[in-house]
């Protein structure tokens, strides 16, 4: 099978043109080829990101060539070979043709070839492993890689468990994969690997992991990769705490993000939340999210008045309030119009200041200490109970400074 690439921007583009030419000045025509998601993309006509060139050219060579060109090279990754060049704000990783001399399941020492076929042979898909040259002719060294693509059949170079045991986040990558470009049903081989090589997943950081796992979760809809990752066992393997449950469909279904997702996975409990964020180490934005949405859950209701759902904002954020709502919404996806008016109203809501502070508090004869607290609490609760009502604040205020306590 045979493929040549056409009506490509990027292919084309000025920039894309000045790094293939000062590659071929230094090592002529055919040194370079673009490789892997780049040449994907664009045979199964899906929207190309970044551009990504291997060539035969060694490390050093590829940096002379750039800089003599009179583009901007960085030294990115030169112990695996590679060179970033950038050219009109655009990067462009160029990366030596490489074999692997040993590996331990994450990470790789490898050397240098000019062998098209051996750098094909230690990428991890064969619809990965794929080249095209400067005029868009399309290699496959594997044989399979493009019938891969148009199949939408993820498969891998060589052996699977060979490829694993090269680097134990494939397992994770089998699956993104096949969340974004799967069109037919998980690889039998390729399963049989990943559940059995599982437990190796435990050698992987934890960033590299929930990095892997967000990109899946970011799928145009990681249903069916999800469901195939909890029968191999591997989602246990990564997220124990994970239930996969109607939950996660209805997100799916409501189009939510990767971290909502994610959420729909976990149970709605503040601890686990913290528990499992803090063992994969996730970033602090996505590690807050999970854990204030549990938190905020218990108050919500689809049912909820307009009062009650501002006090909820109040005390909890809109995104918090808005996670839980969302998740009501997947307990019960029939209620429709009350989930829609809740989250309008999260989305349009202002969180008011406190009117009232300890200045107010001190001018009623209140000295400074722990009673100050206490009434800007109870005036605080108050007000929330009332619906933030904007005036009558002194008067609140007085009153609860000369209640007696008990």
């Amino acid at each position: 099978m045979s493929a040549r690439l056409s009506d490509q921007p990027w292919l084309t583009a000025s920039a894309t043109r000045a790094v293939i030419a000062a590659l071929e000045a230094a090592g002529g025509p055919g040194c370079a080829r673009f490789v892997g998601g780049c040449v994907r993309n664009a045979v199964i006509g899906q929207p190309v990101a970044d551009v990504d060139i291997a060539t035969t050219l060694t490390p050093d060579v590829v940096d002379r060539a750039i800089r003599a060109a009179g583009l901007k090279s960085v030294p990115t990754g030169i112990a695996h070979g590679t060179v970033t060049a950038v050219v009109e704000r655009t990067p462009f990783e160029i990366t030596t043709l490489r074999r692997d001399v040993s590996t331990d399941g994450r990470n790789a020492t490898v050397a240098f070839t000019d062998d098209w076929a051996e750098d094909a042979a230690r990428r991890d898909f064969r619809l990965n492993a794929l080249y095209a040259d400067a005029n868009g002719q399309v290699f496959d060294p594997t044989g399979e890689g493009l019938a891969d693509a148009l199949a939408g059949r993820i498969a891998f170079v060589g052996d699977p468990e060979t490829r694993i045991r090269e680097d134990f986040l494939r397992i994770l990558r089998f699956f993104r994969f096949h969340a974004w470009y799967g069109r037919v049903e998980p690889d039998g081989p390729a399963l049989a690997a990943c559940r059995l090589l599982a437990t190796g997943m435990t050698r992987l950081s934890a960033e590299r992991v929930s990095s892997e796992l967000m990109k899946l979760l970011s799928a145009p809809d990681p249903r069916a990769a999800v469901r195939a990752m909890a029968d191999a066992g591997v989602l246990a393997q990564v997220l124990p705490e994970a239930e996969l449950t109607p939950l996660f469909d209805a997100a799916v279904e409501q189009g939510a993000d990767a971290t909502a997702r994610l959420m729909m996975l976990l149970p709605p409990d503040e601890a686990v939340a913290s528990r499992a964020t803090a063992r994969l180490r996730f970033p602090n934005a996505a590690r807050d999210r999970l854990v204030f949405a549990a938190r905020a859950f218990p108050p919500v209701r689809l049912s909820m008045s307009g009062r009650e759902a501002r006090a909820a904002l109040y005390r909890h954020g809109p995104q918090a309030v808005s996670d839980a709502i969302r998740r009501r919404w997947a307990e019960a996806p029939d209620q429709d119009d009350a989930a829609c008016r809740l989250l309008a109203l999260a989305e349009g809501w202002r969180r008011p200041s406190l009117p009232v502070g300890g200045r107010d508090v001190a001018r009623l004869g209140v000295e400074p200490g722990p009673e100050t607290g206490r009434l800007l609490k109870a005036f605080e609760d108050a007000w929330i109970a009332e619906d933030f009502p904007s005036v009558g604040h002194a008067e609140r205020l007085a009153a609860l400074v000369s209640a007696p306590r008990g």
